[in-house]
């Protein structure tokens, strides 16, 4: 993964400013992994302080425990008022060891306005030496008034082989590794739900697009915590259907064997509708809207759709 993480553009970007002395007293780091966003700050502030491999300071940094750098908040936590007040008085404090200080903000995106206003002052004009490193999985939840304040390094996602070259670092021992990686939209965490959960989340997609069942189908899923795996599912059955249905079977992933099948009861222009609907409940997932009203939902949309291009054919 360490790989992964430092191939993105923020690793790269904080290392090259940090060698030659100009990094931004703060950024923004934009990351659509939540679960490997610490991860990647972590990464990033190694970069910062120059930190080799193996020696001291980059074993400190990633037990979070360098003096110089202080984590926030603990994880799975978020940003407190007592948090921003307890930063803004470090702040001014001098480093323990070298010339400058790093606060890393992790998961940023969950930070309420109230707090983000507490410490707009010290992003914007921080003391010598301190920076600022704030990671967030998207940018509207951060006020405008700190997004003009900070560096924006945005991290596209990664490439299918990236991250089925990835999983077979990780997970040797498994199979599956381009099946998940092409149905994972570039998130490692989700080709990893989607590679260590047994075939299920494609077994429950393939039902799913059957159509038979549905309501029952949904109720056994319930509000699972790799939801998003289920809807990478489904997206990949449907993209893979769409190059059956067109005669470009050569494109497809090769890991789903009743997508061809599938295919002969869709036609084109219902599978292109029913990409787009699947790319829009996973929109309404990311912003916490119940699991299982979307996935009725879709199956819904899905369904007039296949019944409306059924009846132009």
């Amino acid at each position: 993964m360490r790989d992964l993480l430092r191939s993105t553009t923020a690793y790269r970007t904080v290392k090259a400013d940090a060698a030659r002395g100009v990094c931004a007293h703060a950024a923004l780091v934009l990351f659509p992994d939540a679960v490997y966003l610490r991860e990647l700050l972590r990464e990033c502030a190694k970069a910062f302080f120059g930190a080799a491999d193996g020696g001291r300071t980059a074993q400190l940094l990633e037990e979070e425990q360098y003096p110089d750098c202080l984590i926030l908040p603990a994880a799975g936590a978020k940003l407190t008022a007592d948090d921003g007040a307890h930063i803004i008085d470090e702040s001014l404090l001098r480093p323990v060891e070298g010339e400058k200080k790093l606060f890393v903000l992790d998961a940023f995106h969950n930070c309420t306005p109230l707090v983000q206003n507490k410490l707009l002052k010290v992003l914007e004009e921080p003391p010598a030496g301190v920076y600022f490193l704030l990671g967030a999985t998207a940018d509207f939840s951060v006020l405008p008034t700190v997004l003009s304040r900070v560096k924006r390094l945005e991290v596209a996602p990664f490439s299918e082989e990236a991250v089925a070259a990835a999983l077979r670092r990780k997970y040797p021992e498994q199979t599956g590794h381009a099946r998940a990686a092409a149905a994972c939209g570039g998130i490692f965490s989700a080709a990893e739900a989607l590679l260590c959960g047994g075939g299920e989340s494609f077994a429950f997609a393939e039902r799913f697009l059957l159509g038979q069942g549905t309501e029952a189908l949904i109720r056994g899923v319930g509000d699972k915590a790799d939801k998003a795996a289920y809807l990478a599912a489904i997206r990949l059955y449907l993209r893979d259907m769409l190059f059956y249905r067109t005669g470009q079977g050569r494109f497809a992933s090769g890991g789903l064997a009743g997508a061809e099948r599938l295919a002969e009861a869709y036609p084109a222009g219902a599978l292109v509708k029913a990409l787009e609907l699947v790319a829009e409940a996973e929109t309404q997932v990311r912003f916490n809207a119940n699991f299982g009203q979307c996935l009725l939902s879709l199956s819904v949309a899905i369904e007039e759709e296949k019944e409306k291009w059924q009846k132009l054919s």
